[in-house]
């Protein structure tokens, strides 16, 4: 069986400050995997440090059971929206279009067929009409669709997410996790750093839940319980009644 990834003992550190400790788990393919917990955990740090974009203090990280430099062609990063240079000059085709530049190969062009995907990929996420737009023009609703969009250019078979559901519009949120929940149904492995825990059961099929260190991981029946959630969180009944788990 080939699982979507692997992690083995994953330590990272900032600043000689432990942000995540002693991580392992495993998924198969064809998931829709949420990562939850309290601010400060660790879930963007984890999500970073599993793609490779931060150093790990040490861990082994196997996608696709192979290290992730072999398939990064095959992994779709969606980072937050603030982490993005929104007065950059481009349009939101051309925006889309750069998704599909890690298959062409160094110094090719984008063909009519890639345009054509790009543009295909625009509808699916309900921004065609948009195309020509700087992106910087967009709400963040739409600039998550955009973003999406360039995910889904890419063609890849692991999908990550982080905290894509942050200061957008209801529509949009609706738009995204139907189009999440397609690519899961295809086969798709898709990583969601995520919130709101009121959301988790509806949106899921698997929790990774933290703080700082791995609480639990699996189905979300499995790991979103009064328990798991009262160790992440430190507190009880506030959370507990909030998201209804248990109350």
């Amino acid at each position: 069986m080939t699982n979507s990834i692997t992690v083995k003992k994953l330590h990272v550190s900032y600043y000689g400050k432990e942000v995540v400790r002693d991580i392992s788990f495993s998924f198969g393919t064809g998931k829709l995997i949420g990562i939850v917990g309290p601010n400060g955990a660790g879930k963007s740090t984890l999500m970073k440090a599993v793609l490779g974009l931060i150093p790990k203090d040490k861990g082994e990280v196997k996608v696709l059971n192979q290290p992730v430099k072999l398939v990064r062609k095959r992994i779709a990063y969606v980072p937050q929206r603030n982490n993005l240079d929104w007065d950059f000059p481009i349009n939101v085709f051309d925006t889309v279009l750069l998704g599909t530049y890690p298959h062409l190969g160094i110094l090719r062009k984008p063909k009519a067929k890639h345009k054509e995907w790009a543009m295909q990929c625009l509808k699916e996420v309900g921004m065609e009409e948009y195309s020509h737009q700087q992106i910087g023009e967009l709400s963040g609703g739409q600039q998550q669709r955009v973003f999406l969009a360039r995910a889904l250019a890419q063609n890849a078979e692991l999908f990550f997410l982080d905290e894509p559901f942050v200061g957008i519009d209801v529509s949009s949120e609706k738009t995204i996790i139907q189009i999440l929940k397609k690519l899961r149904d295809r086969g798709k492995t898709v990583f969601v750093v995520h919130h709101d825990l009121t959301k988790v059961e509806d949106y899921f099929d698997d929790l990774i839940l933290l703080n700082k260190e791995l609480i639990e991981s699996g189905p979300v029946q499995k790991v979103f319980t009064p328990e798991t959630i009262t160790q992440a969180y430190q507190s009880s009944m506030t959370i507990l009644e909030k998201v209804g788990v248990g109350v």
